[in-house]
């Protein structure tokens, strides 16, 4: 911009007589550069959603990204030199959860890794990734406000205000009440949590990224008809009426919105038995099924989660679960353990598993398996690997909205 001041001033002196047109030229180019030095709004970019919004998998799992060439490029991105996660500079989280007894817990700070789910290990969920390649399209500082609790469902504890009026005798949910409190909370005094806000310039409400389901999906009761095609369409409609309400109680009219689809599992073509293949794949449609309304044409977009399923690290799993974790059950009722207590099943029960390991398994495998796992299947094996491929494709997504 300096160069164009420079350039076309020096031009006015040299090839342009006329007084009044210099001047013209010269404030033109004064005005688009106290444009271009001017603030910009913080970009403020909100989380939301149930357990793995939350986020389930644990930062020990990170070195099995490493071990896949096609995802080390992405390890490189979340660790320095020394192998510790990250801490971004320029991205700040605000981060509201709690335990089953819905006592509120709020964390805050620079984004690293860590701001997943709590208890007895640091976790991560899409926000780690999320952040640091979002940061990579934005160049420009930003602050995202999470808000996730395990084991919710939209029917009930999400649900938003025009939904609750579909839905006779019911009033908005509670958590849906507790996201948008908090939300509102942070926008009062955002620079409470990001230092580098202007106030001056102001925020700017610029994405929405909901990643639940998993409650939804296995809920009989509110969906009877969930082996049916079509059994899921009320989700659809709630899901709709929860985009239009977060926008009207946040007065961000235009933000944008991406559906994060439930895709524990992987791709359904893939399945092995038949008994959850139509049911999951009904489900995945209907989260699926506002982004293609018309009122939400380029401003909602559904990322399919299952195109990040671990396939390998699953079938280890269901191995280690068949030849191993079953048989040594089976030996504790009527085996060889059968009668064993105390230290003495114990060592027993080690040898044998051990035994049963070598014989089903290779070191490589073991390895993978144990390095890559942390949690169950419906949290995505809490791998880190899934996660966070997870949230670089929220990021991307985001990037082209802001694009």
């Amino acid at each position: 911009m300096y160069k164009l001041f420079f350039d076309v001033t020096q031009t006015s002196n040299v090839m342009i007589k006329q007084p009044l047109l210099k001047a013209f030229l010269t404030i033109f180019s004064m005005a688009l550069l106290a444009t271009s030095l001017q603030a910009k709004p913080m970009k403020v970019f909100i989380l939301a959603g149930q357990s793995n919004m939350e986020g389930h998998a644990a930062v020990r799992t990170f070195p099995h990204i490493g071990m896949d060439p096609k995802t080390a490029p992405l390890l490189e991105s979340m660790v320095d030199k020394k192998g510790e996660p990250i801490v971004l500079d320029d991205v700040y989280i605000s981060f509201l959860t709690g335990a089953k007894d819905q006592n509120e817990k709020l964390y805050e700070g620079q984004l690293t890794a860590g701001f997943g789910s709590k208890g007895r290990e640091p976790k991560v969920g899409p926000e780690f990734t999320f952040g640091i390649y979002l940061a990579k399209h934005l160049k420009e500082p930003f602050l995202i406000i999470k808000t996730a609790w395990g084991g919710k469902s939209l029917h009930t504890d999400f649900l938003s205000p025009s939904g609750a009026k579909e839905s006779e005798g019911k009033e908005s949910g509670l958590f849906y009440n507790l996201m948008i409190k908090h939300v509102n909370h942070v926008l009062q005094d955002p620079k409470a949590v990001h230092p580098a806000y202007d106030p001056k310039a102001g925020y700017e409400i610029s994405g929405f990224v909901w990643f639940q389901g998993w409650n939804d999906m296995v809920d009989g009761s509110h969906y009877p008809k969930r082996y049916e095609k079509g059994g899921y369409d009320l989700y659809s409609t709630l899901m709709a009426h929860f985009i239009r309400d977060v926008r009207k109680d946040l007065n961000a009219p235009k933000m944008n919105f991406i559906i994060g689809v439930m895709g524990a599992g992987g791709p359904t073509d893939a399945y092995k038995s038949p008994r959850y293949k139509g049911v999951h794949q009904y489900f995945r449609n209907a989260m699926a099924a506002p982004s293609k309304l018309p009122e939400f044409q380029n401003n909602v977009k559904a990322v399919l989660t299952e195109n990040y399923w671990d396939a390998q690290l699953a079938e280890l799993d269901e191995r280690m679960n068949a030849k191993v974790k079953n048989a040594l059950r089976k030996a504790q009722k009527e085996g060889a353990l059968k009668g064993l207590k105390g230290k003495e099943l114990r060592k027993a029960n080690d040898a044998m598993a051990e035994k049963l390991k070598k014989q089903h398994f290779t070191e490589e495998e073991l390895k993978a398996l144990t390095t890559g796992k942390s949690n169950a299947g419906f949290h995505y094996l809490g791998s880190s690997k899934v996660l966070c491929q997870i949230g670089r494709a929220f990021a991307d997504a985001m990037a082209e909205f802001q694009k």
